[in-house]
């Protein structure tokens, strides 16, 4: 397994150790898989050997009264079912089995997409609710826990709701579906009697990855529909996924139109945003992390102050680590700034400790802020994530409170080319 050397030189010694702790669990993890294939490869080994050494069997011809070999014709005995009846019983138990068969795969995942969907939309209240957790009052305490109830409530409800939708379409589906499959392979049967089982269950199988396939991308058209309904939350101050249940921030009409339009930032110049932005793998150089920044996080407000359009004094542009530790160099302990990273689609923290500095990662690849390694928590924009850290310790071995901000010290400031 192999990491990166300039982002692991982006790691406290903490974050390494998670690292690497995960890194060896992979490594038992394959290991184990290996030695369990190897062991069932030898029983099978063994199974075959034994059912090849057994040999001296014969076969005896049941014999009628009148000492002849007996034979019996389907359809021609007492009591036989005409050979349409069986044939039609037949089809129509392959095709039930097989709808069966689908309706459950479909259902699986629509179960894991269920549970995915709600889980993470309790994470995002709770890390609404606990970003905000500075700003409350300790007489409304009761009434914020007393929200969140309600709120997971809510959410309880409407999975179990959406669960029985589920379990209602999905049977539906198999419904329809053993009837298709039913109506294809009366169809096949009339039109070659004499044809070949397999050609009928490989015309089944086409059709069946066909219909998969169709599924499939109406699937991920509505992750996509979702991820673009969840950006558009979050630029209003709402957790996403939960738009009607939490109030948004201000936002200019025009704004709003542009928004809803998939249009780019207006601080944007003409010539970016007529070209579509598609996002590398990791930053390739500043010009790349410059276009990311006025893509995807000016629409977030980052490095924004909440609820107003100046920048936060926290926030810098991209600078090397060296940069970030001399602007902190005459800070007292608890300083702290915020500079865009070169590794990784995010942020880096820096911060000032009594013997020396500290740098963390901040995560904004997805529709979150988070910790690499560090704190589980994710806050819907970055200016929440350095908010609850004012409060709340970044680490219980370090204890980093986020006191002072350290502004800039150039002019023009160094993140003057991500806004121009």
């Amino acid at each position: 397994m192999y990491i990166d050397p300039e982002l692991l030189a982006e790691l406290n010694e903490e974050q390494k150790q998670i690292l690497f702790y995960k890194m060896r669990e992979e490594q038992l993890r394959r290991w184990r898989e290996r030695e369990e294939k190897a062991r069932m490869e030898e029983a099978v080994l063994r199974k075959t050997a034994r059912r090849n050494q057994s040999n001296g069997k014969r076969v005896r011809w049941l014999r009628g009264q009148d000492g002849e070999v007996w034979v019996w014709v389907m359809g021609e005995a007492p009591g036989d079912k005409p050979y349409e009846q069986i044939s039609e019983e037949l089809i129509a138990e392959r095709a039930r089995l097989q709808a069966q068969k689908e309706a459950e795969e479909l259902w699986r995942q629509k179960e894991a997409e269920i549970t995915k969907k709600f889980r993470d939309a309790m994470a995002q209240e709770k890390a609404r609710i606990v970003a905000e957790k500075w700003k409350i009052e300790m007489e409304d305490r009761k009434a914020a826990k007393l929200e969140e109830e309600k709120i997971q409530e809510e959410l309880k409800k409407r999975e179990e709701e959406e669960r029985q939708k589920g379990e209602e379409l999905i049977r539906q589906q198999e419904e329809i579906r053993a009837k298709e499959l039913y109506l294809s392979l009366k169809q096949a049967q009339q039109h070659s009697q004499h044809s070949d089982d397999d050609q009928e269950w490989e015309e089944q199988l086409r059709r069946s990855k066909a219909a998969d396939e169709e599924r499939s991308h109406k699937a991920r058209r509505a992750r996509d529909e979702y991820r673009r309904q969840s950006l558009r939350a979050i630029q209003k101050g709402r957790v996403a996924g939960l738009s009607h249940l939490f109030q948004g921030t201000n936002l200019s009409k025009d704004q709003e139109i542009k928004l809803n339009n998939n249009s780019v930032s207006p601080l944007l110049s003409p010539a970016a945003s007529s070209k579509i932005w598609e996002r590398p793998s990791r930053p390739l150089s500043r010009d790349v992390i410059i276009r990311w920044f006025k893509e995807e996080q000016i629409p977030r407000r980052a490095g924004f102050e909440r609820n107003t359009n100046r920048i936060a004094q926290w926030f810098h542009g991209i600078i090397s680590r060296q940069e970030a530790e001399e602007l902190l160099m005459n800070k007292s302990e608890g300083a702290f700034l915020v500079r865009v990273s070169e590794k990784i689609w995010g942020y880096a923290l820096s911060y000032r400790q009594q013997n020396g500095f500290k740098h963390f990662l901040v995560d904004a690849s997805g529709d979150f802020y988070s910790f690499l390694g560090v704190d589980p928590n994710r806050h819907p924009t970055l200016t929440d994530l350095i908010d609850f850290h004012k409060e709340e310790i970044i680490t219980s071995s370090g204890g980093e409170l986020l006191l002072e901000p350290c502004g800039q010290q150039k002019t023009p400031p160094d993140y003057s080319p991500l806004f121009e």
